[in-house]
């Protein structure tokens, strides 16, 4: 984007912005105008480094001493100094002494000597090469060998790892497992998070049942809401369900501005078609500055985004495997970003075979549901997982990735590369 366009002006006069089409709206247009108007959330807190895992750091770590602290021993085996192994072999050197991981060896390795070492053991003084078990012959307390190993081999050299001062995890990184230990090998307790982003949702429609409750014709289980929960639950946020909201004007303005006062984030499931006169587009006109986008893709053709108040909102289609499709594609994303995550993690994508045809229309992209799988040589192939409706909420349960068909993509015949973006461990 060359310029940042006020959500109020775009969402009043859709024209204001040249390449703006909200009934052709491409999907990497989308995220860019998303992208604009999402300022991460400020407020922080200090946490034990276990609580850490999953939220966003607010101050970098820099490393407190140089990791190793110390020159030690890769492998077993034996410290000498490499200016004693003679060029004409073998070369034979005396034990006098051992170094243990914790336990150093207190004297200095002289000339003719070396110290039987144990990985992580500290390089007695004296002593710059360790030569593995294996390469040596011990005969009572001398070693022979039979080979030169390289100078300085085998040893782990003091800020190898990291220097004193040095960034070791930036400001707005995501804390990973791996990153907990790290903090922990640095001695650091404590960590500077920003506080958990606050996310408000709520399904809407007067068809949508209660668990527990009989279905009467024309009605279904509202499936979304657990959807959403489940996929947001998995980022670490702050969650207030709002339930299944009817199709009253009254109830869904109550509710729509309740959830925008108590969050930072309002995604809501159904009501934003474009061209449907529902409610729901009426209060967010009224009480919002949200733009309503046809998307050129499938599924999940109406997508609504802006803010009501100074909360976020995202409004998602209807249909169970589009609310899905348009949360990874677009919410996720945004999310992350909003929590204070620098540089969100891209989701893969990678080129495998897919074994069967595909049916498409150029013109928009498709998020088929489809089965990574390796064939008998070994190679990486994908299926779709049948039927692709958008209703078909199993077709996600079977899936365990997106066969992502761009909008320059027609018909696919069996054994035609595609795009695939795996499903499990991104969020």
């Amino acid at each position: 984007m060359t310029k940042t366009t006020s959500l109020a002006d775009l969402s009043n006069n859709p024209s204001c912005q040249d390449d703006y089409d909200p009934n052709s709206m491409p999907v990497d247009k989308a995220r860019q105008f998303i992208r604009q108007y999402l300022n991460a959330v400020r407020e922080t807190e200090s946490l034990p480094l276990r609580d850490s895992l999953g939220r966003i750091l607010a101050e970098e770590i820099l490393s407190p001493a140089n990791v190793p602290n110390y020159d030690n021993s890769a492998m077993d085996g034996y410290a000498f100094n490499a200016a004693d192994i003679d060029l004409v072999l073998p070369t034979h050197l005396k034990v006098v002494g051992t170094a243990f991981a914790g336990k150093a060896f207190a004297g200095v390795v002289a000339q003719g000597e070396c110290v039987r070492i144990m990985t992580g053991a500290a390089i007695p003084e004296g002593a710059d090469t360790v030569v593995v078990q294996e390469k040596v012959s011990l005969d009572a307390d001398n070693i022979t060998f039979n080979e030169a190993p390289k100078p300085r081999a085998n040893v782990r050299y003091t800020g190898e790892d990291l220097q004193l001062g040095q960034t070791v995890l930036e400001q707005g990184h995501l804390m990973c497992p791996a990153d907990l230990g790290l903090a922990a090998s640095l001695g650091i307790a404590q960590v500077q998070v920003y506080r958990k982003l606050k996310v408000a949702f709520f399904s809407t429609g007067d068809e949508l049942v209660a668990l527990g409750q009989p279905l009467q014709i024309g009605q279904v289980y509202d499936s979304n809401r657990y959807t959403l929960y489940g996929m947001l639950k998995r980022l670490g946020l702050e969650l207030i369900d709002l339930g299944a909201i009817a199709d009253d004007p009254a109830l869904l303005e109550q509710t729509l501005l309740d959830a925008a006062s108590r969050s930072d984030v309002v995604i809501t499931s159904g009501g934003v078609s474009v061209g449907e006169a529902d409610y729901m587009k009426q209060l967010l006109a009224k009480h919002g500055q949200v733009m309503f986008w046809k998307m050129a893709m499938k599924p999940g053709r109406p997508l609504a985004y802006g803010k009501v108040g100074n909360a976020h909102y995202f409004g998602l289609p209807g249909n169970p495997v589009a609310v899905m499709v348009t949360f990874y594609q677009f919410v996720r994303e945004a999310l992350l970003r909003l929590m204070g995550q620098t540089k969100p993690e891209v989701l893969p994508m990678f080129n495998v075979e897919c074994t069967q045809p595909i049916k498409k229309l150029t013109g928009r992209t498709e998020y088929q549901r489809g089965i990574l799988f390796t064939n008998a040589n070994g190679d990486w192939c994908v299926k779709p997982t049948g039927a692709q409706g958008s209703a078909l909420l199993s077709s996600m349960s079977l899936a365990n990735c997106f066969i992502v068909l761009d909008e320059a993509t027609g018909n696919i015949e069996a054994g035609a590369k595609v795009q695939v973006q795996p499903l499990h461990g991104i969020i």
